[in-house]
This record gives C-alpha cells, structure tokens and sequence, in this order.
C-alpha cells in the first residue's frame, strides 16, 4: 500500500502480489513523476507471484 511518507523518497522499492493493485501503485508512481529504475522482479512464494520495481525521481 501506499504511505504519505513515501511521496518524496527520491528511490521507492514497490512490492506486492503481481495484480491489478500492484500495477497501479507502480502507475501511480510513475504519475507522480517517479521513473523506472531497472527491471521488474518476480518471484513466487508457494501461493502466489510476487513482483516488485524500483522507481527513483529524478533530480530537477
């Protein structure tokens, strides 16, 4: 879930089960002007997939 504190982090690490959720926490991000930083990650933890995606906002 998204926390207030994490609005200004200059990097995130978002993680979660890979679903419709998940995306849009990234989404959200991105619409904050957060950027991609690197490649997802997958994982599956015996039940179900876990992703997970860096996002950094870029310096002005």
């Amino acid at each position: 879930m998204s926390d207030d504190s994490d609005a200004s982090l200059p990097y995130r690490l978002l993680t979660g089960p890979d679903d419709t959720a998940f995306c849009k926490r990234v989404s959200d991000a991105l619409a904050e002007g957060y950027q991609l930083y690197g490649s997802p990650a997958l994982t599956f933890d015996g039940e179900q997939v876990i992703a997970a995606q860096a996002v950094i906002l870029p310096a002005f």
